[in-house]
């Protein structure tokens, strides 16, 4: 099939290179000429594991980029919304996606073939029925259900491995209006014949998105708060604590040859020192403040988020028992992007992590494999010292701060062994064998 994307961020851009993986023709929309010409020749704005491959062997046959808009439109039969929708706090932004649905609706006027146009974007329940749908009617001056099909297709990709997830999808979702609409994104989904495809109508859709985030934010915060408790306590470790949970029939599934599998859904049952990222904590914000606009308060999400906003000062605070002042004390702090694989820097714990080593007077220093220039652009780049690599990033301090749970610092046990005396490292992830450091402290210990 043809298809257009609006958008060429983490969602857009992988949505586009792994339909044109499977097949499909796929141009990809931006206003941001820069970078239109680098995915035309085969480079990615962004860093996601495996991207760049797939732009390199399709880019110039199944794929390209444009910043025409409107003939993108004209040349395709099903065209999907992925912009930005950021959050302020009360409401998601919608004028990104109204601006699309506009331009889109516009470039509907003069085409006569049936088409349909989908929201990819993360938008709150209703969005898409009753923005998108009627700004598309009013700029097309066409019958949304006659002239053109409208549907919904939430987006489930991680960050850092999101090619996998979409080329290994775990299910589909399709939205739309009516079952015409439903069966065009069915046909463009048929390349994955072995997948759960749930099909429903836009708002659920919507709901599905928001509902899948909140649940993983939930099991984060929970794991925080246990974290939290043992730490309270005294002789009580958090991961002894959590390895025993996940022994339960409910998270492991035993093996025919007498091994056992642990559920995929446990990696969020760990304590740690914060979520961030472009998603959970932007959509359980955004959740809760839609089901408060609604008249529906909602508590628990509420307070997932003020768990998840504190757990960073939890760093500070290991900091804080293990040295008199951090005055002058000389930390570095390990992984800047939210998450390992990513060069995302939107909503990581080590932003406050930084600042508030900053406002203590600590001397900060920090290394990220991918994530520096990113780092570089939002935290004060003036007063932080940026190393090249893991081993000068640990010599000649006194404490390390391990944030991101990157392979690369299962390395530091080898290497602080060799410094000595050796530097405090506080393990925010809870990633590396305490046994194997001489000067160790972490969450929810």
């Amino acid at each position: 099939m043809k298809v257009s994307i609006i958008g060429t961020g983490y969602v857009g851009l992988v949505t586009g290179a792994c339909f044109a993986e499977v097949g499909h023709d796929v141009v990809c929309v931006d206003v941001d000429r820069d970078k239109v010409d680098r995915i035309n020749r085969g480079e990615t704005p962004i860093y996601e594991v495996g991207l760049e491959d797939l732009l390199r062997r399709h880019v110039g046959k199944r794929l390209r980029a444009t910043t025409d808009l409107r003939a993108a439109i004209l040349a395709s039969e099903v065209t999907f919304i992925a912009v930005g929708t950021p959050f302020d706090g009360e409401h998601i932004d919608l004028t990104y996606i109204r601006q699309a649905a506009r331009d889109i609706g516009a470039a509907l006027r003069d085409k006569r073939e049936y088409h349909v146009v989908v929201v990819k974007s993360t938008v709150v329940p209703g969005t898409t029925d009753d923005v998108v749908r009627p700004v598309l009617e009013e700029a097309s001056a066409k019958r949304a259900g006659v002239d053109f099909g409208v549907g919904m297709n939430p987006e489930f990709l991680t960050e850092g491995v999101a090619v996998g997830d979409f080329m290994e999808p775990d299910r589909i979702v399709i939205g739309g209006i009516d079952e015409r609409a439903t069966d065009v994104l069915a046909q463009l989904y048929a390349s994955f014949p072995n997948v759960p495809v749930i099909r429903t109508n836009n708002k659920t859709a919507e709901m599905v998105k928001y509902t899948s985030n909140a649940v993983l934010a939930a099991l984060i915060s929970f794991s925080n708060e246990i974290g939290n408790l043992c730490a309270q306590l005294g002789g009580v470790d958090v991961v002894d604590v959590m390895r025993g949970v996940h022994a339960a029939r409910y998270f492991t599934t035993p093996l025919k040859d007498g091994g056992s599998a642990v559920a995929p859904i446990t990696s969020f049952l760990y304590a740690g020192c914060g979520f961030g990222g472009s998603c959970l904590p932007k959509d359980v914000k955004a959740l809760v403040a839609h089901g408060e606009a609604a008249g529906q308060p909602m508590p628990l999400l509420d307070t997932v988020i003020k768990i998840n906003s504190r757990q960073p000062q939890k760093i500070i605070e290991i900091l804080e028992r293990n040295f008199a002042s951090l005055d002058g004390l000389r930390v570095c702090v390990l992984g800047l992007a939210f998450k390992p694989d990513t060069d995302d820097m939107r909503e990581s714990p080590a932003i406050p992590i930084v600042r508030e080593l900053l406002a203590r007077g600590a001397v900060v220093s920090a290394f990220d494999p991918v994530a520096m220039e990113a780092a570089r652009r939002v935290l004060p780049a003036e007063r932080v010292r940026f190393m090249e690599n893991l081993q000068s990033a640990l010599q000649e301090i006194d404490a390390a701060v391990l944030v991101t749970s990157w392979e690369i610092f299962r390395e530091i046990p080898d290497i602080v062994r060799k410094i000595e005396p050796p530097p405090l490292i506080v393990d925010g992830r809870r990633m590396l064998e305490k046994r194997l450091v001489a000067r160790y402290a972490g969450i929810g210990l």
